[in-house]
Formats: C-alpha cells, structure tokens, sequence
C-alpha cells in the first residue's frame, strides 16, 4: 500500500512539474515568460504578454495536470477502506487521488526541470480540488471571481479563496478532503509572501488586458 500511494504521489509530481505557461510561451512566440512581469509560469504572467487565449489555454493545463493525476489515482487504486480519519471512514482510493493530486500542485510550485522555481499552484489547486469535490471548486472559484472582477488583484482574490477553503472545505466534505485542501490553501498562500507585501504596499499590479 505504501509503494501504491509512493508511485501516486511521484506520478503526480511528475505531472504537475509540466510548465504549461513557459511551453506555451516559446511555442507561441513570447520567448521566456520568466523574463516577463513578475518571472512567474503562471497564467496570471502569461496574461502580461496580452494574450488572453494563451493564458486561458495555461490556466486550464495547469488545472488539467493536478486534476488527472487525482482523478487517475482514484480510478486506478482499489476502493478498500483502510481505516477511519475525523470519525469517517477512509477509502485507500480516495487517499491516492488526494495524495497524487496534492503532488501534482507541488510539482507546479517546485518542478524539478526548472530547478525547483515554478508558480504559485492557484489553477493547479484548482485542478485538483475540482476534479476530486468540484461543488467545492465552484464556491472557490465564485469566490476568485468576485474579488477579481470587484478588485481587479489577482493575488488577492487568489489569497481570498484559499483563506476561504479551509471553512467552505469544513462545511462541505468530509474531513479527509478538508485536511488535504487545507494544506493546499496554506501554500497557496505562503506562495504569495511577494505579492502579500506588495498589496500592502499599494504596489501591487492589477488584472489587465491589454496587450503589452
């Protein structure tokens, strides 16, 4: 069992640490998104070069990767309970797919190609949280698209929803889930030291779609 949940959380990793933004970018003629904007391989930095397609295209890619590394290992790992976590019980599947999809986020923040200087896991997060509880992406998501729209910070409507996940995760799925999504929001959020100080500052760069 513990060789299985090894091989899904290296397949993720594997998975998640495709930088989606930086391939896209050279493919399309930006040459290196890191020596744009912020340096990030995010869709946020992709969007800096104007092209709103290429960003929509990184966002869902970058989803995609963490997604189907969870929804892989929870189609492939045999559903036997395997014990009980928070009074409920656990399923060995259901343990994989957080455990792969997870992984899948931290091969974004830290992929191993780029040695170890990735994004900041928002769509990955995303990704995983989607495939594995999607009515909880969606709240997620009404949540980034309100600050977005009202505030126009990417960052902070990033840092909103994942404060906000650990409550909406609480309330809407089981404590396993919780658990995992809650890891994932705090380094959502540990992610964006940088723009934290920068907001604070009142120097942050706000969404924009205008081409650069």
């Amino acid at each position: 069992m513990i060789l299985m949940l090894l091989v899904c959380a290296l397949c993720g990793y594997l998975a998640g640490s495709i930088p989606f933004g930086l391939v896209l970018c050279y493919i399309a003629g930006y040459g290196d998104i890191r020596k744009i904007g912020s340096g990030n391989i995010g869709a946020t930095n992709v969007l800096r070069t104007g092209n709103k397609w290429l960003a929509l295209l990184t966002v869902i890619l970058d989803a995609f990767k963490a997604g189907l590394a969870a929804f892989i290992a929870y189609k492939l790992v045999p559903d036997l309970e395997i014990g009980t976590f928070g009074g409920q019980p656990l399923q060995l599947n259901v343990l994989a797919s957080l455990i792969a999809g997870v992984f899948g986020v931290l091969g974004h923040n830290f992929p191993v190609w780029l040695k170890f200087k990735g994004g900041k896991g928002v769509s990955s997060a995303f990704g995983l949280i989607l495939m594995t509880q999607w009515p909880v992406a969606l709240v997620a998501l009404g949540i980034w698209l309100t600050m977005a729209f009202t505030f126009r910070y990417s960052s902070l409507s990033a840092l909103t929803a994942a404060a906000a996940m650990p409550i909406i995760a609480f309330f809407m799925c089981p404590p396993i889930y919780a658990a995992f999504y809650t890891g994932v929001a705090l380094l959502v959020i540990i992610r964006h030291h940088a723009n934290i100080a920068r907001l604070l500052k009142g120097e942050e760069s706000k969404i924009s779609f205008k081409k650069k």
